[in-house]
């Protein structure tokens, strides 16, 4: 499955929070798979259905490991050391803009639209796609699941409108900051630029949903980045290689 274009069935938070639990237990896929077979099999019936809502999981919990091995395997602690059930969230997310490119463009464009529009609708996330991407094809369809699952994860929430959402802007707290730099070392990792201001990186509209609290002393400090400031006295954050 192409990773770009993959995040195609509704994804919800239990069952994200099973493929995290199984994946701190084993790395044995078919095993993992068994498992979730269990879990995803309560709600979804179809036999495709649940093959492919499993293969997302698995490649949020598991094969993210292939892309980002050190940023993975931390996920993986936390989600065992944590006892926030809130941060189990920044995991998740973190881990998804990692594996699915298509998903980082998706939420940078509800972020986008969030800093000016109080609520978002399905067509707006396809128009802006069309006009990025020249064409939607079978990406239409993602779109609408990828929105169904922010939903589910309370990203988006109902607004008096059918089918308009209200994005949640920078409510997320985490309960450390080092899981703030974690979810910040993802999203650098994800963008496509290899370093970025402090100020903008804190402010990348796919992070819209979280609310961070960490100075740039912190990253300068952790050994996930490197800071080096500029001469317009800009602090330009990369992520250190730990792969």
């Amino acid at each position: 499955m192409d990773k770009g274009i993959g995040f195609n069935r509704n994804i919800f938070l239990p069952w994200l929070d099973a493929a995290a639990a199984f994946c701190a237990e084993t790395d044995d896929p078919a095993e993992i798979r068994a498992r979730l077979e269990a879990v995803v099999g309560q709600d979804l019936k179809g036999v495709d259905a649940r093959r492919k809502t499993i293969d997302i999981l698995i490649n949020i919990w598991l094969k993210s490991a292939d892309v980002a091995p050190a940023l993975h395997a931390e996920a993986v602690s936390w989600f065992q050391a944590t006892q926030v059930l809130s941060d189990h969230l920044w995991l998740h997310y973190g881990l998804t803009l990692v594996y699915y490119p298509f998903f980082r463009e998706c939420v940078a464009i509800i972020g986008q639209f969030s800093r000016h529009e109080g609520v978002i609708t399905n067509k707006m996330v396809k128009q802006r796609l069309v006009a990025e991407r020249g064409h939607l094809g079978s990406l239409d369809r993602s779109a609408e699941r990828l929105v169904a699952s922010l939903r589910n994860w309370g990203i988006l929430t109902e607004t008096d409108q059918r089918h308009a959402y209200a994005p949640q802007r920078q409510v997320l707290t985490a309960s450390s900051t080092d899981l703030e730099a974690w979810l910040l070392a993802c999203a650098l990792r994800a963008h496509p630029a290899e370093e970025l201001p402090f100020a903008d990186l804190l402010h990348l509209a796919e992070l819209f949903p979280f609310h961070f609290t960490l100075a740039v002393d912190h990253l300068r400090a952790h050994p996930w980045f490197g800071v080096q400031r500029q001469g317009a006295g800009w602090d330009m954050v990369r992520v250190v290689s730990r792969e």
